[in-house]
């Protein structure tokens, strides 16, 4: 698809106006759009089929990002986005959220993958009961939910399960800080994280609270069955009283002593590798 003939010159043009408020959740949120800039995070949108209405490009290499991006696109190189515009290099390099501006800022619309405030019913567990689940509590710095889902991707988590008042998925930090897997992450919000634990529960599942409870279990010393899931909490606070009773085991990370807690995308890589290790086994 050719660009547009008009390069954009000015900050106060209504397209880039209306690109300017996605950097407010609650517009993202209305209009069911969300911005991310680079190359990388644009071929892996376009990659995983995300519906781009806007495609931005810096005037000064804007042919090379479009032969880039299609030549990463095996599925359609002929490169399935809206419009594509072109912006000028000065007005580019001051409205893009990274340090050294690659050329390329997206605008595509909320992610089928992921499901707001899931309804928590048998349905719900009768169609997850096959996946492998993570569940995350109250984890608010947007760069750990990032860093949390791309290690999920990469170890095989098949569904997220996160607290409503997780940071919000479709921050630019969380979006940078996924490396692209919150574009096929599964991920379910719901409103009552500790009703989904009692439902997993109820679906025989072992639900473990990672949190440094007296009776909690160190990992590595017990045995991980297939379909054990673990609740991870808050980077501060850890999990809260009430999700810690819904679940019905507890776990922790063995530490030197020499720290007095891991950061919480430190914690969720290692628990999910020690409980992703029971479905190859």
């Amino acid at each position: 698809m050719l660009f547009s003939e008009e390069v954009i010159r000015s900050r106060q043009n209504r397209t880039v106006v209306e690109l300017m408020k996605l950097n407010d959740r609650g517009h993202r949120e209305s209009e069911g759009l969300f911005r991310f800039d680079g190359v990388k995070l644009a071929a892996d949108a376009i990659c995983a089929g995300l519906e781009i209405p806007l495609l931005f490009l810096r005037e000064g290499n804007a042919a090379e990002i479009l032969a880039e991006l299609a030549q990463k696109n095996a599925r359609d190189p002929g490169l399935s986005v809206g419009r594509i515009v072109r912006l000028d290099d000065d007005l580019f390099a001051k409205i893009s959220e990274e340090k050294s501006p690659e050329g390329v800022i997206c605008v595509a619309k909320y992610i089928d993958k992921i499901e707001k405030n899931d309804i928590i019913d048998g349905r719900f567990f009768s169609k997850i009961k096959n996946e492998r689940v993570v569940l995350l509590e109250s984890v608010r710095d947007p760069s750990n939910l990032g860093a949390i889902i791309r290690s999920a991707a990469a170890m095989g988590i098949d569904r997220l399960i996160v607290s409503s008042d997780c940071a919000d998925l479709y921050n630019a930090k969380t979006v940078r800080a996924s490396m692209g897997t919150l574009f096929t992450q599964q991920i379910s919000r719901v409103e009552d994280l500790a009703a989904a634990i009692a439902g997993l529960r109820q679906s025989g599942r072992r639900v473990f609270a990672a949190t440094l409870a007296p009776d909690a279990c160190a990992l590595g010393s017990f045995s991980i069955r297939k379909g054990d899931c673990v609740v991870i909490g808050n980077e501060g606070h850890g999990l809260s009283a009430g999700v810690i009773d819904a679940c019905g085991e507890s776990v922790y990370i063995p530490m030197s002593g020499r720290a007095e807690s891991f950061n919480a995308a430190v914690a969720a890589a290692l628990l999910m590798w020690e409980f992703s290790k029971a479905e190859q086994s």
